[in-house]
């Protein structure tokens, strides 16, 4: 009687070219040399996105002022077109090198417990508390790879969802309501992010009883 064997599937290593990567695209994304006067400013997505000239002596650029409707809005997606274009440009470059690998062993032990969804997607976390456009696109990316499945990619825009690029829009959009606000900066954003997880968990667990409802039907 003979007997085959079965090679287990040998994990690929992640280097250390992987792990700088990483980093890099990490604090690329995360906004914390925005506002820097330094050099390091270049190690921004907003900053290395630029923005438009403005036309003569009027203050405002070639998306003007004052519109409305369905031309103001298209001039609003047109203005996304370049930042769009450049990050993919940085996704490929990052894929390439490996920072995808490395951020799924980085980021498991922590979103597969509090959301369910695999380390994988870490990066679009990180991204997600500063913008919406670049964490939509890598979960776009994630899903058509066949790194998350249908279920984990619902709650993980459930989460980018509420409360979007809540640390971007609660410093700009809410900043007047931020000087009367009763607590800190800080406070507030725990808060959204609480209730980020919340109605997260909220779709998971929705998501969970109605595979356990069709399971129980087969």
């Amino acid at each position: 009687m003979s007997q085959t064997t079965e090679k287990a599937p040998k994990k690929e290593k992640v280097g250390i070219v992987a792990w700088i990567s990483l980093i890099f695209l990490i604090i690329i994304l995360s906004g914390v040399f925005r506002t820097s006067d330094t050099p390091l400013k270049v190690l921004d997505f907003t900053n290395l996105s630029g923005s438009f000239g403005t036309i003569g002596d009027t203050g405002a650029n070639f998306i003007g002022s004052n519109g409305t409707g369905a031309k103001d809005g298209f001039m609003a997606g047109l203005n996304l077109i370049p930042a769009v274009m450049l990050f993919c440009g940085l996704l490929g470059v990052f894929e390439q090198l490996g920072a995808f690998k490395a951020s799924d062993i980085l980021f498991r032990p922590l979103l597969r417990p509090i959301l369910g969804i695999p380390g994988s997607t870490g990066v679009a976390f990180i991204s997600s508390f500063t913008g919406s456009d670049v964490a939509a696109v890598m979960t776009r990316d994630l899903y058509e790879s066949g790194s998350i499945t249908d279920d984990e990619r619902t709650i993980f825009v459930a989460y980018q969802y509420a409360g979007s690029a809540c640390i971007n829009n609660t410093i700009t959009g809410g900043a007047p309501l931020l000087a009367i606000c009763p607590v800190s900066l800080g406070a507030i954003i725990v808060i959204e992010f609480v209730c980020k997880l919340i109605g997260a968990n909220v779709v998971r667990l929705i998501l969970f009883f109605r595979s356990k409802k069709r399971a129980g039907k087969e």
